[in-house]
């Protein structure tokens, strides 16, 4: 079989395909042939020495991967050959606490990923994958999606009548425009085009605020947008650079849900506006297994489509990172697998 790897373990030029043996199924696991690949940011930050966890070199990148079963172990009971299914961010966090040393545990920073023609795993690794969705659809769910279901049901979960706001136009800030609409929130987004402004407006962005034209967009959306209450939850991808927005957009209780980290600026974090805002800050990884199947059956309810920018063959990977890099993008960046 196929498989990615970076030669140079700090280099987004680096990545090549060599043969490896695809393995065999032992007892619990199952072999699945990779259909789809999507990319996410980490992917990125892992190779540039950004991520916020420390990373193995020399591993197959991508966490996230649809395919289908053509061989089971011993004791498998839950699949078989000819399933369809989707890799789980998080493969040994089931629910409940994180376990201990979950963060070496993750495709691509602590064990080998999903950019490989087959990958042998436990068959608690993966969920089902229903007829109605594509692969290339299915490989964007485990983690961006995941973590935009997470990020909008935590303790004081989002419904009808709350308002979110989202950052930019990545895919967990896409998940989340598309998974709130779906319960009736009203969603405010950030953008720094008129292009990228009428796409999220067509997603159903009920706001869009271009932060390139108003650069205090926080307390824009707090007094002119919300007529000075604030939102109910903010999908804080940014970072560094755009938390003290956030903090100023969010209302007295609200949630800022701390996501990810686009920018490298680092300015630091105001304490009295963070303590001002009377806000809960929540930071997550993803989710585990049974938000994955949460949010699996969620999509499937709502007739949900994924927003895919761009769909890549299995030879063209490094354009594929190149063109994730380049943050043009609109939603997610899938990689076809197979020859």
């Amino acid at each position: 079989m196929l498989a990615y790897r970076f030669d140079d373990p700090n280099s987004l030029d680096a990545l090549r395909a060599r043969e490896e043996p695809a393995g065999e199924p032992q007892r619990g696991e199952v072999l699945v042939r990779v259909r789809a690949v999507s990319l996410n940011y980490r992917d990125i930050a892992l190779i540039l020495g950004r991520y916020v966890w420390d990373a193995v070199p020399g591993l197959i990148p991508c966490s996230d991967a649809a395919g289908e079963i053509v061989a089971v172990g011993e004791g498998v009971t839950a699949f078989k050959p000819g399933d369809r299914v989707i890799s789980v961010f998080h493969p040994r966090w089931f629910g409940g606490r994180p376990p201990k040393g979950v963060a070496m545990q993750t495709y691509g920073n602590g064990v080998d990923g999903w950019l490989t023609e087959y990958k042998v795993v436990s068959q608690e690794a993966v969920v089902p994958l229903t007829d109605e969705i594509s692969f290339e659809e299915g490989a964007t769910l485990p983690c961006a999606a995941t973590t935009a279901w997470t990020a909008l049901s935590g303790s004081a979960p989002i419904r009808a009548g709350s308002t979110v706001l989202t950052l930019g136009t990545g895919g967990v800030s896409i998940f989340a425009v598309q998974l709130a609409k779906a319960v009736g929130a009203t969603v405010i987004s950030t953008t720094s085009s008129a292009a990228k402004a009428a796409r999220l407006r067509d997603l159903g962005a009920d706001e869009v605020v271009n932060y390139t034209e108003i650069e205090a967009w926080g307390r824009h959306v707090r007094k002119a947008v919300t007529g000075g209450v604030g939102v109910d939850c903010v999908v804080e991808v940014g970072g560094p650079a755009t938390i003290g927005e956030s903090l100023r957009a969010v209302r007295p209780g609200g949630e800022v849900v701390l996501i990810g980290f686009l920018t490298e600026a680092n300015p630091g974090i105001d304490y009295f506006l963070l303590k001002g805002s009377n806000a809960v800050v929540r930071s997550i990884g993803v989710g585990d297994r049974a938000a994955l199947e949460d949010l699996v059956r969620a999509w499937r309810g709502a007739e949900l489509k994924p927003v895919i920018d761009k769909v890549f063959d299995f030879d063209d990977a490094a354009p594929a990172f190149a063109h994730l890099q380049a943050a043009r993008h609109v939603g997610k960046v899938v990689i076809r697998v197979g020859r």
